[in-house]
């Protein structure tokens, strides 16, 4: 079995005999692109495509911040560059937030939509508004004060409050008041339970 050998063509070459440019200078060859080549060219030519049909300026969701970087508003991602932000807007999470908020976006107009029929429809009867009269917070004075009987430290200490209320009249007996059950000489002092006592 010997060596087929292609006709010349043409220009007098031979189609089937090619030169060895391995050893040469500069020698690339047409390999295969590794995985990061690829996805650089994917996402280049993502980026051709989406300049040639979206207009960056026009996008309501795409915010230039100090640093120069852009973010998207609807995702809240970071884009070192205009081509990351539209390789972004054609991927998958983009998308999936836009038709999210499309959703929400018919549900609000729905409502509203709901509300301005019955509007039309039946006009609702003007209620007046409840005016509250504000009465604030009471001034206050607290007063750490000791039992005079014992000039030394070791007396018992209590605390003074004095409550600044001036509409209330001098004189007035209130309806009832409320006490504690420490304050009770009658039964066993017990944290659970507090004691109405109605005025007399």
């Amino acid at each position: 079995m010997g060596w087929r050998v292609p006709p010349r063509d043409v220009a007098g070459r031979r189609p089937g005999f090619l030169m060895d440019f391995q050893d040469r200078a500069g020698n690339k060859g047409a390999g295969l692109a590794s995985a990061s080549e690829a996805a650089r060219d994917r996402r280049e030519r993502l980026r051709r495509l989406a300049m040639e049909t979206i207009d960056v300026s026009k996008d309501p969701y795409i915010l230039r911040n100090h640093l120069g970087s852009l973010e998207c508003r609807l995702c809240l991602t970071m884009h070192a560059n205009e081509g990351s932000y539209l390789a972004h807007t054609q991927g998958k999470k983009h998308q999936t937030n836009l038709q999210r908020r499309a959703a929400m976006d018919a549900r609000s107009n729905d409502v509203h939509g709901q509300k301005a029929a019955t509007a039309l429809l039946a006009p609702a009867p003007e209620m007046p508004k409840k005016t509250f009269v504000k009465i604030g917070r009471p001034g206050y004075k607290i007063t750490k004060i000791r039992e005079p009987s014992t000039p030394d430290k070791g007396g018992r200490v209590g605390l003074l409050f004095e409550v600044h209320l001036p509409e209330i009249k001098d004189g007035v007996v209130p309806l009832h008041r409320f006490m504690s059950s420490f304050e009770q000489r009658k039964e066993a002092p017990n944290r659970a339970w507090q004691y109405l006592l109605p005025r007399n």
